[in-house]
């Protein structure tokens, strides 16, 4: 009897280790997931630090752009005043040169014409024609002197060659030169300015182009960085969901077979208690039934007998003395040992109950845990979209940005000579139409009265 108290003292000391061991593994399942959950809280409370970071940043970039936009609108109208002023002072230019261009051409035609020729013909006379000759010739030398320091001065050499035409060559075919070149150096001018006019716009346009392809370019950048930055994130929130559906299972599958094997030793525990107290009452019947008949044959034997008394026998049986006290003891036993078995009944209850809660909330954590999985998942696949079609427009804005460049470039070897000398050229282009018209108006005959009266 002893080693079966034993033997059920060990398996109950089994049984609450077995139970305690349960207890510390979902106390560490639970704390693992308490872990977990602040670890999320901790993540989403950087990523929205990160957030508002970034929002502060777009705000701030938001800004710095209006402001450019507002300075280079601000250019813009300023430029556009000043061409427009520009345009006037040109046009205002070019009618007063038109207009002189038709004075000088209509004297031009007066003096030279047949009855002019005639006139002058028949208004001086014989005597003089020698010195006409002699001035004719001062005059066409002073044009001829006129145009070579024009051409000496500008490194010009068609006008060196038509000094030497002035020299040689009668007046008409030498006016007829010069209006030629006149006509040219006014071509030539007015393509130049064009040319200049065109440089401004196109460099000007290729500035606010390339500015505004810049701020695209870092506007893109930035999300890059953050569409990456993002799939980073959500990839190592997916895995660490994995992984703690994956741990939640193992605590799943290791408490069932812990809540099994918790089973069979209660059915195994509960059989035992009842087969001891099986067999302590049926001892305890027999002991009962034994002192119960002693006891009632004594009351039977002290009952005196009528006639003479008996000769003696045996003296007296006597029951153990302490019969009673191990009926009482057997008695205890079972009464303990049912007191054991309604105690691992409880046990069974509330460890089956405990277990049925574990399987339920880790469920409930892994179903919740899983619809988070799908959701990341979801947000992950249209922020790797999102990536692919933001790098392809940066792609796209590099090769944009590339070809403003190679324009640009073409823009400086076309223009940099024209706009860096525009004045200089411009100057000396009005300087040498002026030397030319003078020339023309020395052989005109604008000095030959003057010439003649020296004479």
């Amino acid at each position: 009897m002893k080693e079966t108290f034993e033997s059920n003292l060990s398996a109950s000391q089994k049984e609450e280790a077995a139970n305690q061991k349960a207890y510390e593994d979902v106390k560490a399942a639970k704390e693992e997931e308490i872990a977990a959950g602040q670890a999320q809280i901790d993540t989403k409370t950087q990523e929205l630090a990160d957030t508002d970071q970034k929002l502060a940043q777009s705000k701030q970039d938001i800004e710095d752009t209006r402001n450019s936009l507002a300075a280079d609108e601000q250019f813009l109208m300023m430029l556009k005043e000043k061409c427009q002023m520009t345009d006037q002072e040109w046009e205002e230019r070019q009618k007063t040169r038109h207009l002189e261009m038709q004075a000088v051409s209509k004297a031009l035609a007066i003096l030279s014409g047949d009855d002019a020729h005639d006139l002058f013909t028949r208004t001086f006379n014989p005597a003089l024609l020698q010195q006409a000759s002699a001035v004719k010739s001062k005059v066409r030398s002073q044009a001829s002197k006129l145009l070579s320091d024009v051409a000496h001065k500008f490194n010009n050499p068609r006008l060196a060659t038509l000094a030497v035409q002035v020299r040689l060559d009668a007046f008409t075919r030498v006016k007829k030169a010069i209006d030629d070149m006149i006509a040219q150096l006014l071509k030539e001018k007015e393509d130049e300015i064009k040319h200049k006019d065109f440089c401004v716009d196109e460099f000007n346009t290729n500035q606010l182009q390339t500015e505004r392809k810049e701020r695209e370019k870092e506007d893109l950048i930035a999300k890059i960085d953050d569409l990456e930055m993002t799939i980073k994130q959500l990839t190592e929130a997916i895995e660490t969901l994995k992984a703690e559906i994956a741990e939640m299972q193992v605590q799943l599958k290791r408490a069932g077979e812990d809540r099994e094997k918790q089973n069979k030793e209660f059915q195994m525990t509960v059989a035992d208690q009842r087969a001891t107290q099986k067999l302590l009452q049926a001892a305890l019947t027999v002991l009962k039934g034994f002192y119960d008949k002693k006891a009632a044959a004594a009351l039977v034997q002290k009952q005196e007998p009528v006639g003479p008394p008996p000769p003696p026998g045996f003296k007296e049986y006597k029951n153990n003395a302490a019969s009673g006290g191990v009926m009482g003891m057997i008695q205890q036993i079972i009464n303990d040992a049912k007191a054991m078995e309604a105690e691992t009944i409880r046990s069974e209850e509330d460890a089956q109950k405990a277990y049925e809660d574990f399987v339920k909330e880790t469920n409930a954590s892994i179903e919740e845990k899983s619809k988070d999985i799908v959701n990341k998942s979801e947000q992950k696949a249209k922020a790797e979209q999102d990536l692919v079609q933001a790098q392809e427009e940066k792609e796209a804005v590099m090769l944009e940005l590339e070809q403003l460049s190679n324009y640009n470039a073409q823009l400086h070897q076309s223009c940099d000579f024209v706009m860096k000398n525009f004045e200089i050229r411009q100057t000396a282009r009005d300087e040498e139409i002026e030397a030319l018209r003078q020339a023309k108006a020395i052989l005109s005959g604008a000095d030959f009265q003057a010439a003649l009266e020296e004479a």
